[in-house]
């Protein structure tokens, strides 16, 4: 059914078409808007559905790609004043259009599609400027999917881009009291990451993005199939003339290797957050809108993640390797720091998201396992941890909606007026603590599974830091819950329709991945496989 519509594109730009059409619809009109942003945002879950139907892993994707030349540029051998202007015919940059799936970016996608859908679904608490709203949220969307489907570096880096100025005044304009410096927080601190990605791109670039069939003729772009092919292939460059590379540059050397991957921990580490960038986040998680920290807390921290593992992982493996223990170290300070703070926060938005830097320190410590079973464990628990995440907040912008709070201090005994909301509250809590049959409880275990023969000590550790989950969590929710209960909350309404739809979804996929978590370890079976023996081999085994 997919096989000839350019169904990759498609997931991308059909919120951007929705975002056009919501630019032609009145603004006062807040029910066509909505339904339009429904609309094209369930458009790409559908699309993303029937792909994981007909998705094989056993091909890794393959069938599922799309690349046309999108601009190239002819560089004057003369005018770089190259000693080997006999040597070549031709030396060009280039920049493609390049797209594809596989077993470690339709998880993300799927989960981007569900999130995406509750939220646009939770913004029914929106009171201002409609389609201003609905157009950034769709603006936002293209630039998430383009993230996860983009294989061309600077396409990767555009698409990245474009998510930053949708959020920056979705926070600004519709968060709470201190928007402004939450949004301006979140610009700096991703705006820096931003620049240190782009110059590790223009080194990975110029040293390893090269391309010829004869040595005579050059194409140096940013396509990740053929930075990974130089990266892995040790023959991928036998048939180009030592002396003609040697005098381009093109051999990376150790510090360029170094400072690449440095400026890339520095980018993702940022988008993460790991400690110590994640006082932005805080800020971002207490002030923005509940719709859009879902949107925040499930998907954008998942693109630090992905960009991890797709760049520092597979191009970066020995560098990786001798700072695995610098990183799970990282992501233990995660679990602990995060953990900890939460256990005293009085602020409940304040308890989720420490508690989000926390679970990410278990997506550190399956990175830095550098086992297949942990990197399917880091992927499966930004899963998890994006559905949680997400079902906790649209939780508290419906409560917030209705008692005007978020301290636990004011709230107490609502089981009694918000029976409904209670239990979804405890459900995502406890799924949130990692309790078995749900799906926290997978992504931790395989996280820790996979660094626990290599580093024994370090993972004991990032166990004992998750025991402060269930102080936090049990804490928090049972003040909401039980206790005695204010008496202008006695007559609160429970959730709505509008309301309860996203709630059960969420946690009907939480169950899910909880019981039957091979939906999503047989995406990702096959896209390690390969790439881990290659990993093993050129380390010594």
């Amino acid at each position: 059914m997919l096989d000839n519509l350019p169904v990759l594109s498609l997931i991308i730009f059909t919120p951007l078409i929705g975002a056009l059409i919501i630019l032609l619809l009145p603004s006062a009109r807040s029910n066509w808007l909505r339904t339009t942003a429904i609309i094209f945002t369930l458009l790409p879950l559908a699309l993303l559905l029937m792909l994981f139907a007909m998705y094989e892993p056993s091909v890794g994707g393959g069938e599922y790609t799309e690349q046309s030349t999108w601009l190239t540029i002819p560089l004057n051998i003369e005018v770089l004043n190259m000693p080997f202007n006999g040597t070549i015919n031709s030396l060009k940059l280039g920049f493609d259009y390049h797209l594809a799936v596989d077993g470690i970016s339709l998880p993300l996608l799927l989960l981007t599609g569900i999130v995406s859908t509750m939220s646009v679904l939770a913004s029914v608490h929106i009171r201002k400027r409609w389609k201003t709203y609905y157009f950034l949220f769709l603006l936002l969307l293209t630039g998430i999917y383009g993230v996860f489907l983009a294989r061309d570096l600077i396409l990767f880096f555009i698409f990245f881009e474009m998510t930053l100025i949708p959020m920056f005044f979705l926070i600004g304009i519709w968060g709470y009291y201190g928007r402004e410096k939450a949004a301006t927080r979140f610009l700096i601190y991703n705006g820096l990451g931003s620049a240190a990605m782009l110059l590790s791109f223009l080194i990975l670039i110029a040293t390893l993005g090269f391309s010829t069939a004869d040595g005579a003729n050059l194409l140096f772009s940013g396509n990740y199939d053929v930075l990974l092919s130089n990266v892995t292939d040790p023959n991928a460059i036998a048939n180009v003339d030592n002396e003609l590379f040697r005098s381009l540059g093109i051999f990376m050397s150790e510090n360029a290797k170094w400072a690449a991957f440095i400026l890339l921990l520095v980018a993702f580490g940022i988008k993460i957050p790991i400690f110590p960038f994640h006082t932005w986040m805080l800020r971002v998680h207490t002030e923005a809108p509940p719709a859009i920290v879902m949107i925040h807390s499930g998907i954008l921290l998942k693109m630090g993640v992905y960009g991890l593992i797709r760049f520092v992982v597979f191009l970066f493996p020995e560098q990786l390797h001798s700072w695995s223990t610098t990183l799970a170290i990282f992501g233990v300070i995660n679990i602990v720091y995060g953990a900890i703070l939460a256990c005293v926060q009085r602020d409940f938005k304040l308890v989720l998201a420490y508690s989000s830097i926390s679970h990410m320190g278990i997506v550190l410590l399956g990175i830095a396992s550098l086992e297949e079973v942990g990197l399917q464990g880091a992927i499966y628990q930004s899963v998890s941890h994006g559905l949680i995440s997400a079902l906790l907040f649209l939780i508290v912008g419906s409560l917030y909606e209705r008692t005007n709070t978020t301290q636990l201090s004011e709230l107490g005994g609502l089981a009694k007026s918000v029976p409904f909301m209670s239990g979804v509250l405890l459900v995502g809590g406890l799924a949130s603590l990692g309790l078995p049959g749900l799906s926290g409880f997978v992504g931790e275990f395989l996280s820790f599974l996979g660094l626990f023969g290599s580093m024994k000590i370090v993972t004991a550790i990032g166990v004992l830091g998750i025991l402060f989950a269930t102080i936090y969590v049990l804490r928090s929710i049972l003040n909401i819950t039980y206790g005695s209960m204010p008496e202008q909350f006695a007559g609160m309404k429970d959730a709505r329709f509008i309301e309860a739809l996203p709630m059960v979804t969420l946690v009907a996929f939480i169950v899910l991945l909880g019981v039957y978590p091979s939906v999503l370890t047989d995406l990702m079976q096959n896209s390690f496989n390969g790439f881990i023996d290659q990993i093993q081999s050129r380390m010594g085994g």
